[in-house]
């Protein structure tokens, strides 16, 4: 009875099983059942141990460890404790193996005592499959106390927990670890050295890495192809490229590995004409390609926006069977984007197989590029219900979206969205969403966000002050530019456009000079022509129209359309026909598609009585078949967006709408006459009823019956607001005590009991 088997009470079968043991190898662990009792009916077999003892049963162990069975596999080992039936060490390392893959510490821990308990001495191989799985599972703590308590180390023990320390960037503990081995007189392997350098990736730890370069050529192993591939990588990532260069070149033995390396270096460094240069070497030397390198040479190609070189990488891709690889495909789809050629993005993106969230956020990026918002935010709502994984990058670009449309509540549940998923990218997302905030005409929000930001970059201030310019707070934007330099931040090109815009709408036109004059002098930027238009705009608004002609002849640029459209602007506004049409001939000249460059001399000839001239520039516009853009407004209520276009009757509500117009008129026309003398003399009587159907008094009539009394009134608009129309809206806040913000093509218009913002200077 001794000899009885603990899986099969029938002594033949246990000679049988003892014969056939050299063929277990090939048999099927799962035809043991996990439920098997190692117990009998009667007490608990004491079994002598002989060679063969157990290895049925440990067989069976491996094959519950092998099913991912840890709960059946620990009570199979308090059974086989109980009968006596001992537990050999590949048994062990295999439940220790299956814990790692599982990341199961609690089961773990539990084998971990049963071993203690029955094996007094383990052997450093089975001590290492501890320590491999308590590093596996993140369990440093327990790694280390039985590190600690091992009688014997040997180098695997060091190579586990130093790994272990370096994928999770532990560099004090990976050299203190390192040290102690030195002191020890253990001699490093190239794995030590290999998680060593691997730990090392930016610029402050160069010297530190230098340091374990020269242990490695000490140590003998600089000839050992992963050592000095990691070295030259390790320089890369420490923005030392000359060095890994000198590396680089000194390798006997060159792979694909050390060539993607490299070429990734000069790429990250913004040096991709250096890397495509490289890539060529690597092609003609006949190195082997894969999806490593044409990732790296695609990000390449789209930081250069070079699109033939871009198209020809393509084609090998396609060559070698790797677009619909997520890897190779998503740079494809960068490229496409950052080349202006969405169709093909699009392509590209298709092909895709499994796109992950980098992929969704290339194509996301690319339609809000081309001014498709909606499209952008279709695609977010869709990831969301699915579950996709989403990245800050997705969601900056989603706020960019956000801030095209004007959607404030979409804007808001994004940014909710990303605070809670941690997803809102530091300084880029943040300065993203006071851009949102601004153009929604919140500029309380905007401030919110950027106050929360501990250090603000350049774009970050430069987004706040262009929110103020935009909104007419002139002197709070000028504040903020000193504090800007206060901080110690350089501002730079979009900065001063900002300060610029800024002191145009407001009139500031000394401030404006002052500025441009010392951009280059006292801060370094050189101005462009973005800037010289700034000035150009901010005379002609001032009236100042002679000053802004002798601006244009005499400024180090020749002048653009913006530069004539600026001028042009300016003699509308003051009513200069003569300088208005030397604008208007150098306008056209440059951009005879303008549709605002006939406007704006239409409305001039117009205003001057002259109806000839501007039937002649309605017929020019025919000519070419131009038409004049269509007026639109918007306003959002209770998170649905409506559209009204000039005499828009299509709304639901459109007798409400017009219902609470024609009130409104009536109390205007009651009052004080919105139109303007040279209206009457013009022979416009009928002005009156158009006037009327103008968008943004359709948006406002909307906003004052849907929204509560208290609840401001926000609405956007595609064009410039007319004078009667900001008429109109000043005269609403005055007569409703609701406040209303327009914003035009131009600015916010924020109006108050019968106040505007812009002090009537736009």
């Amino acid at each position: 009875m001794a000899n009885t088997s603990l899986l099969s009470p029938c002594p033949s079968q246990i000679a049988a099983t003892q014969n056939k043991i050299p063929s277990l190898k090939t048999a099927s662990f799962a035809q043991i059942p996990a439920w098997v009792s190692l117990k009998s009916s009667s007490s608990p077999l004491k079994v002598p141990l002989n060679g063969h003892q157990g290895q049925v049963e440990n067989v069976h162990l491996v094959s519950l460890s092998k099913q991912r069975k840890l709960k059946e596999a620990r009570d199979f080992l308090e059974q086989m404790e109980e009968a006596g039936v001992p537990v050999n060490p590949q048994s062990y390392k295999s439940l220790l193996h299956t814990c790692s893959q599982m990341k199961s510490l609690s089961d773990g821990r539990l084998i971990h005592d049963h071993l203690r308990r029955t094996i007094e001495e383990p052997s450093v191989s089975l001590e290492n499959s501890l320590l491999q799985m308590y590093c596996d599972c993140e369990s440093f703590w327990d790694a280390e106390k039985l590190f600690d308590e091992m009688l014997e180390k040997n180098l695997m023990s060091w190579v586990i927990l130093i790994s272990a320390y370096s994928q999770k960037g532990c560099l004090k503990k990976i050299f203190w670890l390192y040290s102690q081995m030195i002191e020890l007189g253990i001699r490093p392997n190239s794995t030590i050295f290999t998680s060593l350098l691997k730990s090392l990736l930016d610029p402050s730890v160069l010297e530190i890495g230098k340091q374990v370069h020269s242990s490695v050529i000490k140590t003998g192993l600089s000839s050992n192809v992963s050592v000095i591939i990691g070295i030259s990588n390790m320089y890369v990532k420490c923005g030392w490229l000359e060095g890994a260069k000198l590396v680089f070149d000194q390798m006997v033995e060159k792979n694909a590995v050390a060539w993607t390396g490299m070429i990734m270096g000069y790429t990250r460094a913004e040096k991709q004409k250096d890397a495509l240069e490289l890539f060529d070497r690597m092609v003609k030397e006949g190195v082997e390609l894969d999806e490593f390198v044409f990732s790296t040479v695609l990000k390449a190609c789209a930081g250069l926006e070079d699109l033939n070189l871009g198209r020809q990488i393509h084609g090998h891709v396609v060559k070698f069977g790797l677009e619909s690889e997520v890897f190779v495909g998503t740079p494809v789809v960068d490229l496409y984007v950052k080349c202006a050629c969405f169709e093909s993005a699009c392509r590209a993106f298709e092909r895709i197989s499994e796109p992950n969230d980098v992929s969704w956020s290339a194509i996301v990026t690319g339609y809000c590029q081309i001014g498709k918002f909606e499209k952008s935010l279709k695609i977010f709502k869709s990831l969301r219900t699915k579950n996709v994984g989403l990245n800050s990058f997705l969601y900056t670009s989603i706020f960019q979206a956000c801030s095209g449309l004007a959607d404030f509540n979409m804007g808001a549940q994004a940014h909710a969205d990303a605070v809670k998923r941690g997803l809102v990218s530091y300084l880029y997302g943040e300065s993203a969403m006071i851009t949102l905030y601004s153009k929604c005409g919140r500029l309380d929000y905007a401030n919110r966000a950027f106050e929360s930001i501990d250090e603000p970059d350049t774009v970050a201030w430069t987004a706040i002050i262009c929110g103020h310019a935009y909104h007419g707070s002139a002197s709070e934007a000028l504040r903020l530019f000193r504090r800007m330099q206060v901080c110690g931040v350089r501002p730079n090109e979009v900065t001063f456009v900002a300060v610029l815009t800024a002191c145009s709408h407001s009139g500031l036109v000394s401030e404006a000079k002052l500025y441009l004059e010392s951009m280059s002098r006292e801060y370094g930027v050189e101005p462009t022509i973005d800037h010289y238009d700034c000035m150009l705009d901010t005379y002609s608004r001032a009236g100042l129209l002679q000053e802004a002609y002798e601006l244009i002849k005499n400024m180090p640029f020749e002048p653009d359309s913006m530069s004539w459209k600026c001028l042009l602007g300016g003699c509308w506004i003051h009513r200069n026909l003569e300088l208005g049409k030397v604008a208007a001939e150098n306008l056209l000249h440059l951009d005879p598609d303008d549709t605002a460059g006939y406007t704006l001399m239409f409305n001039l000839y117009a205003s001057s009585g002259k109806w000839e001239e501007a039937a002649h520039i309605r017929s020019m516009m025919a000519a070419r078949k131009l038409k004049k853009e269509l007026s639109c407004s918007w306003i959002s209520v209770k998170g649905k967006v409506h559209r009204f276009v000039v005499g828009d009757k299509q709304h639901p509500q459109t007798q409400e709408i017009y219902g609470k117009l024609k009130e409104l008129n009536h109390s205007v026309w009651k009052g004080e006459s919105l139109l303007t003398e040279e209206d009457v003399s013009c022979g416009l009587p009928e002005r009156k009823m158009q006037l009327m159907d103008h968008s943004e008094r359709l948006a406002i009539a909307f906003g004052l019956i849907s929204l509560p009394s208290i609840a401001p009134i926000i609405v956007f608009k595609n064009l410039r607001a007319c004078k009667e129309c900001h008429d109109f809206a000043k005269h609403v806040s005055m007569v409703t005590g609701c406040k209303i913000t327009v914003r035009d093509s131009c600015r916010f218009h924020h109006f108050h009991s019968g106040q505007c913002s812009c002090n009537d200077y736009w």
